[in-house]
């Protein structure tokens, strides 16, 4: 039997059908996720961070410009995590973008007292900015994206904010299912390679009681991973979180010094196989670590 072609007018409506959608270019997968839920099939959402790629430092390419220049809305994560998406924004010579700092009603955590300098590393002066690891502040990022949405398309306001109501309804099932799962976890000592993790362990209830950096952004040393040494030993900390864009050398040997378990969770959307939307990040962080504590 033979194929009927794809005609050239199916083609150019194909097109048109993409091109309505409202463009929306995210910093991160997790914003992009989020956005994904409120907007539903009237957007269109790109990310320019790796789900499983380091968030602080983003390589500016020309293709990230074009894809800004396309776009309505830019969607930043704040807090001096993503720096360098405004030369992106920049050079993409929009107009008409809107750019969302999506931190905007976030309880943030980790804010330094005092002077901050280089001396401390890689210190965030306006708090620790991994927010969306805690569920209850993707709930505040769905509600500043809505606003943003029915703002840049009034004749679709009733669905952003049927998506957004949508969404709210699924994570906070999801929350009171990961809250009992996750009793075993309170109070539970981990270290953590970065400080990545503030947000979930407040979430999950477990504590993050020291970091293989000495010091955010600096390299670990010999006299400072002795000391880890001790206090895994000291406080019998189980669970050794990585991210997966470190180095796996220092959290497994300090894993075979003290019978700790290296564990590498995934710290966004995509940041492993499984984790293809934002609920699903947390459920397979969750697996990981009552895996681990159980062993």
């Amino acid at each position: 039997m033979r194929r009927t072609p794809i005609t050239l007018l199916a083609v150019l409506w194909l097109a048109a059908a993409v091109s309505a959608r409202l463009a929306i270019v995210a910093s991160t997968t997790d914003l992009a996720a989020i956005a994904r839920a409120v907007g539903g099939d009237e957007v269109q959402v790109g990310s320019l961070a790796r789900g499983d790629g380091n968030p602080h430092n983003v390589e500016v390419l020309p293709s990230s410009m074009v894809e800004v220049a396309r776009a309505r809305i830019y969607l930043k994560v704040g807090l001096g995590l993503d720096p360098w998406a405004q030369p992106i924004i920049d050079g993409s010579r929009n107009p008409r973008l809107r750019v969302v700092d999506c931190s905007r009603g976030v309880a943030v955590m980790n804010v330094p007292q005092g002077k901050v300098d280089a001396s401390m590393g890689d210190v965030h002066p306006e708090g620790n900015p991994h927010y969306w690891l805690d569920p209850a502040n993707g709930l505040v990022v769905a509600a500043t994206i809505r606003d943003a949405l029915c703002e840049a398309d009034p004749a679709h306001a009733a669905g952003y904010r049927s998506g957004c109501a949508a969404f709210e309804t699924r994570m906070k099932e999801a929350m009171a299912a990961w809250r009992e799962r996750a009793r075993p976890l309170q109070g539970l000592p981990v270290v953590s390679f970065h400080d990545s993790w503030p947000y979930l362990a407040r979430a999950f209830g477990f504590q993050v009681v020291g970091f293989v950096e000495p010091r955010p952004g600096i390299e670990p040393t010999p006299s400072h991973t002795a000391e880890l040494v001790e206090l895994i030993k000291n406080r019998r900390v189980p669970i050794i979180i990585r991210e997966p864009y470190y180095s796996p050398r220092v959290p497994q040997r300090l894993a075979s010094l003290t019978g700790a378990r290296v564990v590498a969770l995934a710290p966004s959307v995509g940041g492993a196989k499984a984790v293809e939307d934002y609920m699903a990040l947390f459920e397979h962080d969750l697996d990981l670590l009552l895996a681990a504590k159980g062993k």
